[in-house]
């Protein structure tokens, strides 16, 4: 009976998911702010949400071009020009795992020709692991 009662309570207090959306291939690539904003157009959707959309790359944060010293600023253009690369020769960009960030992006994982673009962020040392919450300082 206790375990019926625990099992209970655990489901009742269970936190729903936040809601995904599948995945989308990307037709353009409009621009890139740095290393893990940039907007895009997808063809497969309405224009009204599939034209100039601002996506968040997840699971990553990347220094700010805004930073507060001037290294963080240095490795964020460093970051920015390293996505451009990639984005800009790519022959498949994939948005998977797509969901709404906390400013209403749209926040996804990016696979550009099977790679993971977080991963390599994160190899390259232009990014460190965030999943929210407070963000680590760039500057030293």
């Amino acid at each position: 009976m206790i375990i019926k009662i625990l099992l209970l309570l655990s489901i009742s207090f269970a936190v729903p998911a936040k809601p995904q959306y599948g995945t989308v291939i990307v037709s353009k690539v409009i621009s890139v702010y740095d290393g893990d904003t940039f907007r895009v157009n997808i063809d497969s959707l309405p224009s009204i949400v599939g034209k100039n959309i601002p996506i968040r790359v997840n699971g990553v944060d990347t220094p700010e071009i805004r930073g507060k010293c001037q290294y963080e600023k240095n490795l964020a253009f460093k970051a920015r020009d390293f996505v451009r690369a990639k984005l800009a020769t790519a022959k498949e960009i994939k948005l998977t795992n797509l969901q709404r960030g906390k400013y209403f992006r749209v926040v996804a994982n990016v696979v550009v020709d099977s790679v993971s673009l977080e991963q390599e962020l994160l190899d390259n040392n232009l990014a460190y692991e965030y999943s929210g919450g407070k963000k680590l300082s760039w500057c030293k």
